[in-house]
């Protein structure tokens, strides 16, 4: 193990830099995503609903034949990695994002209003605010879920560890297989450990005491 780590350390360096890039880079576009919907929805009962029945169900597709599918329209490479691990990062941060916004206290809300604030002023400076703590739990729920989704679009030749992880069981049983695997799996958990930790950090510096959760 030692041997192959040693031979392949610029690699490994590299394909974990690629990993985590694409999962953060997703994340970011999904935190957007996702809070433009829940804006959109969350004073609809109906709507809310809607939401949360498309995170659900969303979270029950096998990433790997979504991958598979779109493979079809989009080609391999960076495309199909991206669309999915988006995908799947949305969902949890989508139900949280509801949750947090419709959570906030309609007279924290009219008292805003009441001191001249648009109903957008209101939105970003006291609701998005107050529900940005709901928020950050989803976003790190849906960090550690597209870690493991990352790596499985390898599959479509995407960026990162994950194709270790295939070229190892696609050899299992010959030279190196087994070390292929396990970099592939270990490298992965050290880097959802660490965006973990600097999500904590971001909460940390992004959230008023106050409303700290």
């Amino acid at each position: 193990m030692s041997e192959f780590l040693r031979q392949r350390w610029g690699q490994i360096l590299f394909s974990s830099w690629q990993h985590m890039s694409l999962v953060v880079q997703c994340l970011v576009l999904a935190t957007v995503i996702a809070i433009v919907l829940a804006a959109l929805c969350y004073r609809s009962r109906a709507l809310t609903s809607v939401a949360n029945n498309v995170s659900a169900v969303g979270l029950t597709i096998p990433s790997f034949a979504l991958i598979g599918l779109l493979i079809v329209p989009l080609g391999f490479g960076v495309v199909p990695a991206v669309v999915v691990v988006t995908f799947f990062a949305v969902l949890p941060i989508l139900r949280n994002a509801v949750v947090g916004l419709a959570g906030v206290d309609q007279s924290t809300i009219e008292a805003a209003r009441g001191i001249g604030m648009g109903r957008v002023k209101t939105f970003f400076r006291v609701e998005l605010p107050l529900a940005w703590p709901v928020i950050l739990a989803g976003m790190r729920v849906s960090a550690q879920m597209t870690m493991g989704i990352a790596a499985v679009a390898a599959y479509a030749l995407g960026p990162g560890l994950g194709g270790y992880i295939f070229s190892g069981l696609s050899r299992l049983g010959g030279a190196n297989s087994l070390e292929s695997v396990v970099t592939g799996i270990v490298a992965v958990i050290i880097l959802a450990l660490i965006l973990d930790v600097v999500l904590i950090l971001v909460g940390r510096l992004t959230t008023s005491r106050g409303i700290r959760v």
